[in-house]
This record gives C-alpha cells, structure tokens and sequence, in this order.
C-alpha cells in the first residue's frame, strides 16, 4: 500500500508555479504545470541546487545555479551540464488536498 502525504492545497501554487517540500527529510519540488500536479526531487543532480527554485518554462524546470534543465513531470534530463535525471514522486488531489507519495515512480 502506497502512502500519501498531504503537502498543499489546491490553490495553493499557482499554474507555472512550484513550491518546495520536506517530507521526512526529503526534499521534492512541488509543481503546477499544464493544468496538473507534479513531484519531483527538488536537487538538481549536478550541482545540488534547489529546482523549486529554478525558472520554469512549460513543463521544464531550469537548475537556478548551472541551468541544467529537467522535465518537471517525468525527471528527465532535458540539458546538460545534467547527466542523470531526478526521481519522480506519485501525486493524487483528493477534494482540495495535494498529496505526494514518497514511493518513487
């Protein structure tokens, strides 16, 4: 059985917008991108940055420090200096609620 951790509200991020989480010690980047919910891990792969705070163009996140950019609902590497991609996380609304599943995709 999967757990769901409630993370936000719907309204809380705005659509092109994203927010950063910590669940249990682990941090994911929560994003509102084409009219949709996703998680993903929210430290760039290169350098360790934060992506939630990266600059977001459609549904890819650019790293804020060397930006590498990634595909916010897959973790994709969509330019270098990025080599690997970052994990994705399951996301589920449930009425107003926004929950994120610790279980990798």
């Amino acid at each position: 059985m999967e757990d769901f951790i409630k993370v936000a509200e719907v309204g809380d991020i705005n659509e092109g917008g994203a927010k950063q989480i910590d669940l249990n010690g682990t941090k994911i980047a929560l994003f509102n991108v084409d009219n949709g919910y996703y998680a993903i891990g929210d430290t760039c792969s290169h350098e360790k940055a934060s992506l939630s705070h990266g600059e977001i163009d459609g549904n890819v996140v650019s790293c804020p420090r060397h930006g590498a950019r990634f595909n916010i609902k897959t973790g994709a590497v969509m330019s270098l200096p990025a080599m690997f991609p970052v994990k994705t996380h399951k996301v589920k609304v449930e009425g107003n609620d926004i929950k994120v599943s610790l279980n990798n995709e």
